[in-house]
């Protein structure tokens, strides 16, 4: 008769493989980070690149994908391969070409008001129209996560190669506040009031404090990237203390265990 294994041998093992997987997660949780963010923003620059190259079933599926996480109106996004990087609304005084110039051309604009009271109207076009060949194609997330993302990957990177020659303490949460939050909150919603209070006639008094205004893609991509690399300075270090800590537990016992083999 084959000899039985202990009732408790499969659970160890099982336990011994979480370990193993969580030391090893500890041991290489920035690289995983950053490959993940890599990816969640390289994808919405893949959409114009697959757009512009005739493959648009998977670049709609890409713009599909990022949909719920972001509003990805053209006049708030990135554009490639076009007449400019970005068409922002003329309210916003750039030096650009407004999409307003362009929208006579475009299918989904079709009877829609340029007019910048008339928000509502504007809305859902501006997130269906993904470009086209004279103005480019955009990115599946608008200007602000682009930058908020792609700093995060920056910030990312810059730790990696911080952390190896000297401690990283982390961002005090005032600064990050002051210098992280503060400025994307007032960019962000002072537009949004101010846009409320001209679409929604009960929230007209919202003009009183926050005139009409539309942020400009600097000011989008400025605000975002000042958040994205703050949040990373404030939270990795952090994170990398708590790693190290369960590294140092999970090695000492990985230890023990292999002492009473």
């Amino acid at each position: 008769m084959a000899e039985e294994q202990p009732a408790t041998a499969q659970p160890d093992r099982l336990s011994n493989g979480v370990d193993r997987m969580v030391y090893w997660l500890t041991r290489h949780w920035l690289a995983v980070f950053n490959t993940a963010i890599a990816i969640y923003v390289g994808l919405p620059l893949l959409a114009p690149v697959l757009m512009n190259a005739g493959a648009t079933r998977p670049a709609r599926l890409i713009y599909l994908v990022y949909s719920p996480m972001c509003h990805q109106m053209a006049s708030r996004s990135f554009f490639l391969f076009g007449d400019q990087y970005a068409y922002p609304r003329d309210i916003a005084g750039t030096n650009l070409a407004p999409i307003e110039a362009y929208m006579p051309e475009i299918p989904e604009f079709a009877g829609i008001s340029p007019a910048v009271e008339d928000w509502v109207t504007f809305l859902l076009p501006a997130r269906r129209f993904v470009g086209n060949e004279q103005m480019g194609y955009k990115t599946a997330l608008c200007e602000r996560d682009m930058a908020i993302y792609g700093f995060v990957l920056i910030g990312g990177l810059v730790y990696g190669l911080v952390r190896k020659r000297r401690n990283v303490k982390p961002l005090p949460v005032w600064a990050f506040i002051l210098f992280g939050l503060g400025p994307i909150a007032l960019d962000g919603f002072s537009q949004l009031f101010s846009q409320y209070g001209v679409a929604l006639q009960p929230l007209s008094f919202f003009n009183t404090i926050f005139p009409l205004r539309e942020s400009s893609p600097f000011l989008r991509t400025l605000t975002g990237a000042m958040f994205g690399f703050s949040l990373v300075w404030l939270t990795y270090p952090h994170i990398g203390a708590s790693m190290k800590g369960t590294e140092r537990s999970l090695q000492e016992k990985m230890e023990q265990e292999r002492a009473l083999e």
